[in-house]
């Protein structure tokens, strides 16, 4: 075997196998550490891209799921106050027919006007006051709010719900009374129609409830697959590092005691020039 003094080439192999082990190790020391298979383009730059797109995505549809439960949530206050709503119409149409009774005074009638009139008042109130983030949800004419429950731009990325008036204009029962007995007709009529006219805002509220909520779930579908398939690229075999951790640490134990007796070689040339 020749001995070289100037070039040492079984230390150069042996110190470029142990800078390749020991950087080996880092890597797997860093996926170990952070749980992650990337943590940077040089570990996988295709994967990089694929894995931050789904990060992306996974982010936006939880997000569009947390804008789906805002709807019902909204939905829900709606429908909670059109609900009082329809009692007091009831009860307003009670009163309407006690007051169609012949055998009431003019006395009486006043008395169940007095009710009835506040009853009324009190429908005009709830529909004032019922909102959701500022935005007034039974007064006034119908509104229509979108919700943006998809990570795209398309019509089907948002679902639009109408919040139709549900005072006593929009239900037509303003103006009414039971004073006597035609108005006590004409009143219960009037709540007739204004009782169905609720119905179909509260029909609207529920449809909007049941459409939202199946959204939800199926956000939570997607953005449950979409999570797994991140994992599946992104993240690190524990079991698998924890192998190749092992062997990097016997490799790099034996690159040490390699480089240590290859470093020695110049020395038996040494030793030969002393001879």
């Amino acid at each position: 075997m020749a001995l070289y003094i100037q070039t040492n080439y079984s230390s150069m192999v042996a110190q470029t196998n142990l800078s390749s082990t020991q950087t080996q190790m880092q890597t797997t020391f860093a996926r170990l550490a952070s749980g992650f298979r990337i943590n940077g383009a040089a570990d996988d730059a295709a994967g990089l891209g694929i894995a931050e797109s789904f990060n992306a995505q996974v982010r936006s549809y939880a997000v569009a799921e947390r804008n789906a439960n805002d709807g019902v949530s909204m939905a829900q206050v709606a429908d909670g106050a059109a609900g009082q709503i329809s009692n007091i119409l009831g009860r307003m149409r009670e009163l309407a027919v006690q007051s169609s009774n012949g055998d009431l005074s003019t006395n009486d009638r006043s008395n169940l006007d007095t009710e009835f009139q506040a009853l009324s008042g009190e429908i005009d109130r709830i529909g004032n006051v019922t909102s959701f983030n500022g935005t007034n949800l039974l007064a006034g004419a119908a509104a229509t709010v979108d919700f943006q429950v998809g990570i795209g731009t398309s019509s089907d990325d948002r679902i639009t719900v109408s919040f139709n008036g549900a005072d006593t204009t929009e239900l037509g029962v303003n103006g009414l009374d039971v004073t006597n007995f035609a108005n006590s007709q004409a009143a219960i009529t009037a709540l007739d129609t204004g009782i169905q006219n609720l119905s179909t805002v509260r029909a609207g509220f529920g449809a909007a409830i049941n459409q939202l909520q199946g959204a939800v779930s199926n956000l939570q579908s997607t953005k449950a697959n979409m999570s797994a398939s991140l994992g599946r690229i992104r993240d690190v075999d524990v079991a698998s590092e924890t192998a190749n951790l092992a062997k990097q640490q016997v490799l790099s134990q034996a690159g040490i005691s390699v480089l240590s007796q290859a470093n020695q070689s110049p020395q038996l040339a040494l030793s030969l020039l002393r001879g």
